[in-house]
């Protein structure tokens, strides 16, 4: 792989990651991250409720979608979206439109 190709990738990736940290960032706290911004991870993206017990609708609701294998670790629980080099960003744009939706919906 040239470096060129490399470079476009990680540009690619950042766009992903920051759409999708931007939509959990400026939700008012209906999602949080529990990671801190200046270690936040490119490819994993952990997120929770503020209202826990919206999570299980959360993952059934998402998963009625085709946005499947969101739920998080669990030890950790809440959520994990995993956003590696073979996620298109039609397919981060679809979460975040999600989330958006939910929120409206149960904030």
């Amino acid at each position: 792989v040239e470096l060129s190709g490399l470079v476009e990738v990680e540009k690619k990736n950042k766009k992903k990651a920051e759409l999708l940290y931007n939509t959990i960032d400026e939700s008012n706290g209906f999602f949080r991250c529990p990671v801190e911004k200046s270690v936040r991870s490119l490819m994993n993206v952990p997120f929770t409720l503020e209202k826990s017990e919206l999570e299980g609708e959360f993952i059934k609701e998402a998963g009625k979608e085709n946005m499947v294998q969101l739920k998080g670790h669990r030890s950790v629980g809440g959520m994990r979206a995993s956003i590696y080099n073979a996620m298109p960003l039609a397919g981060v744009e679809k979460l975040v439109a999600f989330m958006k939706d939910f929120q409206a919906k149960h904030a």
